[in-house]
Parts: structure tokens; sequence; C-alpha cells
């Protein structure tokens, strides 16, 4: 089986080319080596030969952006790369069997929320979450119009070593001495192990649709800081809800202060999302977040 992977210089694409290279002939797509073939997804894509299964996980992601030129480059190369890809995959007298996009949960566009499945309203509204939407929906269509089995897997927070994003903001506040966990820590927050994501998409063939992953434990705050401060000898510091809860109003007033209403909200509320159809369909069997962190 001939594979082509995008992204794979990426966090979870260094996870994705591990489980793929077992699995066949893999071809990597990127604008760095070693890719077999060289891309840059702001420009023209090379041709690319047949393959029997695409995973598209390239993109532009992590980031806040702060200008439009910023704003634009999510749809550049989220939506239009996307584009460009499929285009030269259609070019193709024999088209991929099967293709799986590595999308995120930040489509339904919820800060808050609890099992949210896959039905729910893509309500995103970042130029990140557009971008996804938009990507998804070329792909879904393309899979149709070609016969492709398509597969579009919706990720929240991505866990594994050395991995970017609030997770390893949350570790060097905690190495540091810098982080509290604000009152008992009760709020869930869905995740899922980069290893798991990994290891379905390279097993994903005939079939198709569009499925949440979680760990389908989404620790709480609470075990999650534990876990990691106890990883690295470290203990968590407790600053009490009541407190923050003022400091939180004075920061809605001036708008450098590191804490306001919004961003508490979105600290200490809830926001998990059901993997139950990826269990029930594709024998989605997670291992949990906090299990890996007590490895």
């Amino acid at each position: 089986m001939r594979i082509l992977l995008t992204g794979a210089n990426g966090f979870l694409g260094g996870y994705l080319q591990r489980a793929l290279q077992s699995r066949g002939d893999l071809l990597r797509l990127g604008r760095t080596a070693p890719s077999e073939i060289f891309a840059d997804f702001s420009k023209e894509i090379p041709s690319i030969p047949e393959v029997d299964l695409v995973v598209h996980a390239a993109g532009a992601a992590h980031f806040l952006p702060k200008t439009a030129e910023e704003k634009a480059l999510f749809h550049t190369i989220n939506v239009q790369g996307t584009e460009k890809l499929l285009r030269r995959l259609s070019e193709n007298s024999l088209k991929p069997k099967s293709f799986v996009f590595i999308s995120s949960v930040a489509v339904y566009g919820q800060e808050t929320g609890k099992q949210i499945n896959e039905d729910s309203p893509l309500l995103g509204s970042t130029p990140y979450a557009v971008s996804k939407i938009l990507a998804e929906q070329l792909i879904l269509d393309w899979g149709i119009k070609h016969g492709v089995s398509t597969y579009i897997l919706r990720l929240p927070l991505i866990v594994g070593e050395h991995a970017p994003g609030n997770l390893r903001a949350m570790q060097k506040a905690i190495q540091s001495g810098y982080y509290f966990r604000i009152g008992k820590g009760q709020s869930r927050k869905s995740m899922v192990l980069a290893e798991d994501v990994a290891a379905l998409a390279s097993r994903l063939t005939i079939g198709g649709g569009i499925y949440n992953l979680t760990d389908n434990v989404d620790p709480k705050l609470a075990e999650l800081d534990t876990a990691m401060a106890l990883r690295i000898n470290k203990s968590v510091k407790i600053i009490p809800l009541s407190l923050i809860k003022p400091l939180a109003m004075i920061g809605d007033r001036i708008s450098f202060f590191p804490i306001n209403t919004y961003r508490l909200k979105k600290l200490t509320g809830e926001l998990t999302f059901d993997c139950s159809k990826a269990r029930r369909e594709l024998n989605w069997a997670p291992k949990s977040v906090l299990s890996w962190l007590s490895e």
C-alpha cells in the first residue's frame, strides 16, 4: 500500500509518520526535509503519484492571528492548500481508496458544553475554525464525487511528548512555580493522545464518516494538573475562586490585566466532546491521558 502524509514534520505528524511507516510505502509531502514531495501549501503543489491512502495533517494552527495577513493565512493554507491537494489527486486516473483529514473540535465554536457530538451545528467563527469547516466540506464533496472514503477526525487538545499549546504552557508554569489551580478544579476538558490518533488513522480504509476523538475520560482539571505535577515532582498551588472573581472584574476594565471574566469562565467551564460514535463504529479504544501521565 502506498500512503501520502502531509504535515509529517508537525507534532502530530511525527506520530502519524511512525504509525504509517509500518503500513506500507510512505510518501511525505511538505516544505522541509525529509519530505519526498516538496510542497508549500501557500503555493502550487507539484504532481502527486497514485496512492491508496491520504492522511492530511498539514495546516496552520497554534497561533493567534494579530493582523489581517495572519488571519488570511488560515484560509490560504488550510482551505486553498487543501483545494490544491485535492486537485492534484484528481489528476490521477486511480484515486485513493481513503482520505483522512485531521480536523478540530474548534469547528463547533463552543467554549463550554458537555458531550458535544458530531451532529452539533458548526458555529466556529475564528479564522482557524472557519478554515477547518471549509476544508472539511471540500474534502467531503470531493470524496463523494470521486468515490473516495473520507474520514474527518475532529480532535480536542492533543497530548504527547513535547506537545505544543496549552498543555506545554501548563507544564512550564507548574515547573517554574507560577501555576495556580483556580478553585477545586472540577471542570472537565476533553483531550486525546497523539499516539492513539495516529494508530487509528493508519488503519482507516473503506467506510468514512465524521468522528470526534477523545480519551473517553475527559479528566478534571485537578486530576490533570496533579498528574502533571507528580510527573516532575512538583506540587500544585491553589487560588480560591472567591479571590479570583474580583480580580477578573478588574480585568474587564483594564485590557492588559492577565485575567478577566471571559477568560475565567473559559478556564473554569466544562468543555467535553462525545466520542461514542468512534467507539461504536471504529472500535476506538483509547488510552486515558491520566494513565499516560502516570507512567
